[in-house]
């Protein structure tokens, strides 16, 4: 690895404005942090500042890369308090999923019906009616998403990669990204919502993409009835290198047990899966997305 990859600058990590319809990175504040903790007041919406969070990006893509990973999940990435204050709307009455179908199915499932679109790809794929009132609501989080994606894709990509140089990069040399599709998903305990098995995202053409673990539903009923702890969950990456018993090289699999919070950031079609669960219901927030060229 060069040194690239372990500088950590001071250039921007979360408020992104839209320019002709193309979002750019702007001058982030950090967030006030608790004299006790890591954690942000009130209604921050990154667990740490955004020096900690650069920080603690770069060196998790230090370690990927050693491990020829082209993956990464960071932990609380995302403070669960701002989550929690922000889930009960969307659990009562914003989620509305919408059924799509996809030539082939995702992941064996012919009908998708667990995620409500926020935003879609051009052309109005998969649905042609994106929820505009959530995606409002959601607006400081998605750009706060893009923030996070744009500094990992910007360290993931800054060795070694000569496609990186064609990057259409801001003023602080971040690349520019811009969202293809955004979807909330609830999976549950039933056939066919319970989880989505291997597969790559956007069938391989979509730059990368992001997943956010939200909070367990304690609003519309109890935790102890919603919770999947110990039931299943979390995500499962095919990265990396590893040996077979024959010597021959191998893709690794890896499993997180994501909590709310917690951030996957994945490169072009690298294999992955939401595990299933057996009891309760799981949230995640999903983005996919485009680095301007």
């Amino acid at each position: 690895l060069c040194g690239c990859c372990e500088k950590v600058g001071n250039e921007g990590l979360g408020n992104l404005q839209e320019v002709s319809g193309v979002l750019t990175m702007a001058n982030f504040q950090p967030a006030e942090t608790r004299e006790d903790s890591n954690e942000v007041k009130n209604n921050s919406i990154l667990s740490c500042s955004a020096e900690e969070t650069r920080k603690q990006v770069a060196r998790g893509v230090i370690r990927a890369k050693l491990s020829k990973r082209r993956h990464f999940v960071l932990p609380r990435a995302i403070s669960p308090f701002y989550l929690d204050m922000l889930m009960p709307p969307i659990v009562n009455s914003l989620f509305q999923p919408q059924t799509v179908t996809y030539n082939g199915g995702v992941a064996n499932i012919k009908n998708w019906k667990i995620s409500c679109y926020l935003e879609v790809m051009e052309g109005g794929i998969p649905c042609t009616n994106p929820h505009d009132e959530l995606r409002r609501y959601c607006w400081d989080l998605l750009e706060t998403c893009n923030g996070l994606f744009a500094y990992w894709y910007k360290q993931q990509h800054s060795c070694n990669d000569a496609s990186s140089s064609k990057n259409r990069v801001d003023e602080n040399g971040a690349p520019v990204v811009s969202r293809l599709m955004t979807f909330i998903t609830r999976y549950t305990a039933a056939p066919e919502e319970n989880a989505l098995l291997k597969h790559v995202d956007g069938a391989g053409k979509v730059d990368g993409s992001l997943v956010l673990a939200l909070p367990i539903d304690r609003w519309t009923a109890t935790e102890e009835e919603n919770s999947f702890e110990g039931h299943g969950g979390g995500l499962t990456f095919w990265d990396g290198v590893k040996r077979s018993v024959n010597g021959k090289k191998e893709l690794e699999e890896i499993v997180y047990d994501t909590r709310s919070g917690d951030v996957a950031f994945i490169d072009r079609a690298v294999w992955h899966q939401a595990n299933p669960i057996s009891k309760g219901t799981r949230w995640a927030l999903v983005i996919f997305y485009k680095v301007d060229r």
